[in-house]
C-alpha cells in the first residue's frame, strides 16, 4: 500500500513538472485557440489565421507528450486554417464568401460510419506498432476532427454537433497527460460550441438564399 501511494505522489508530482514546463506556450496556444472559436461563431475570416499560429504550437506540444495523433492532426489543422481563409474570403458562386449550409442526415451518417471504421484501423495499428497513449481514442477525436474541420471550412452547420462530441471527449485525453489549461479550454468549448450552432444557424435563416449554391443544398 506504502509503495501504491508513493508512486501516485510521484506520478502527479512528474505530471505537474510537465504541466509547469509547457503552460507557457501552452497558455499562448490556449489563447489563440479560443479566439479562434470566437471568431468562426461570428463567421469572421480572422478565425482562419488566430488557428493556423496555435495549430502551430500545438503540434509541438502534443509531440512532447506522445499525442502522436494528436500532433498530426494538427499539421492537418495549418494546411486547412490557410484552405479555410481562402474559401471564406473568396468561395462561393459571387467569389465573396461560402456561405452556411445544412447536410441531409443520411449524409451525416455514412459520414460518421466510414470515420469510424478508419478511425478503428488507425487505433489498432497505433496499439501494436507505436508508443502512442490511447491508441483509440487518439485515433477516433483525430478522424472525426479531420472530417469536421473541413465542415467548419465549407461552413457547413453541423459541424458544431461533431465539435461537441469530439471535444467532449478530447478534455480526458488531455487531463491525462498534465495539459490543463488545454483541458480547461476544452471545457469551455463544449459549451460555447452550443452558442456557435445557435449563432450559425440564425446567420443561415437571414443570408441570402441566392448566395446558397443548388448543388449544396441537395446534400
Amino acid at each position: 500500500m506504502a509503495d501504491f501511494w508513493l508512486t501516485l505522489v510521484d506520478s502527479l508530482s512528474l505530471a505537474f513538472s510537465e504541466a509547469q514546463a509547457l503552460s507557457g506556450w501552452e497558455a499562448v496556444a490556449v489563447l489563440l485557440a479560443l479566439a479562434y472559436l470566437i471568431l468562426a461563431m461570428k463567421g469572421s475570416v480572422w478565425c482562419w489565421p488566430a488557428a493556423l499560429t496555435s495549430t502551430a504550437i500545438y503540434t509541438v506540444l502534443f509531440w512532447q507528450v506522445s499525442l502522436l495523433m494528436e500532433s498530426v492532426l494538427n499539421v492537418y489543422y495549418m494546411g486547412m486554417a490557410v484552405y479555410g481563409y481562402w474559401l471564406w474570403k473568396h468561395g462561393g458562386d459571387a467569389q465573396d464568401g461560402t456561405p452556411i449550409v445544412s447536410w441531409r442526415f443520411t449524409t451525416h451518417l455514412k459520414l460518421i460510419a466510414i470515420t469510424s471504421l478508419v478511425s478503428l484501423v488507425i487505433g489498432y495499428l497505433m496499439a501494436t506498432q507505436t508508443q502512442a497513449s490511447f491508441p483509440y481514442l487518439d485515433a477516433a477525436t483525430t478522424c472525426f476532427a479531420v472530417i469536421t474541420t473541413y465542415l467548419v471550412a465549407k461552413k457547413v452547420i453541423e459541424n458544431w454537433i461533431y465539435w461537441f462530441v469530439i471535444d467532449a471527449v478530447s478534455i480526458y485525453l488531455y487531463m491525462s497527460k498534465g495539459l490543463m489549461l488545454t483541458s480547461a479550454l476544452f471545457v469551455l468549448y463544449v459549451v460555447m460550441v452550443v452558442f456557435g450552432y445557435f449563432m450559425w444557424r440564425r446567420q443561415m435563416k437571414v443570408q441570402p438564399e441566392l448566395t446558397v449554391p443548388p448543388l449544396m443544398k441537395a446534400v
